[in-house]
């Protein structure tokens, strides 16, 4: 019961945040300074930070082992290497549009039940970890401590991804797996909303 009401509470909070397009990205040009609560705070503040992410998990537990733990592990790796990019002023381009489509394509992989191989799924969670990443990085030259900020927004995703495998896991019910296709779609449809807004 209590697992049925937070994928409720869950599920009201993707489909409000389609019907608030005027919210900000949870990026902006003053950046976030600060340590370890800042570094915490922004990717679960950011929409587009926590729909790609709990993606990520919930397309791990749909995809079973070795995916479950695979990916989530892959996402922050690589996320690490785009935050490097980003410290260093390596440009990337449309990293907003690359963030928005990361909830989408991920959402829309979990809607259709996609079972690709696990080298390509890695694949896919890493490029889409590059943008990720590189938002973070860019604010961490203003954070006041770097490294507390950086080890905030690693924590944050691992939890957000925990998340996503925790919903994810209740694929091993019938139900179970139109819940989570659901949920990939309620993922996708957040990210055409911030993509929309990114382009």
């Amino acid at each position: 019961m209590v697992k049925v009401r937070q994928t409720n509470a869950l599920m009201i909070a993707l489909c409000v945040s389609l019907f608030l397009p005027e919210i900000a990205l949870a990026h902006t040009e003053g950046g976030i300074t600060g340590g370890f609560v800042s570094g915490f705070t922004h990717p679960i503040l950011g929409w587009d930070h926590v729909v790609a992410m709990v993606a990520v998990g919930l397309w791990g537990a749909f995809l079973g082992a070795p995916a479950i733990w695979l990916l989530p592990v892959v996402f922050p790796l690589v996320m690490a290497f785009g935050a490097a990019l980003g410290v260093l002023g390596v440009p990337v381009p449309a990293v907003e549009i690359g963030i928005a489509g990361s909830a989408v394509v991920l959402g829309l992989l979990i809607v259709l039940a996609a079972r690709l191989p696990l080298w390509l799924a890695g694949v896919i969670v890493g490029v889409f970890a590059i943008f990720h990443g590189y938002a973070h990085g860019t604010e961490l030259p203003a954070a006041t401590n770097p490294f507390a900020y950086g080890v905030g927004f690693v924590i944050a995703t691992g939890l957000l991804h925990l998340i996503g495998i925790a919903f994810g896991l209740l694929v091993r019910w019938p139900m179970g797996t139109y819940a989570v296709r659901a949920g990939g779609a309620v993922i996708s449809a957040v990210g055409c909303v911030y993509l929309f807004n990114a382009a």
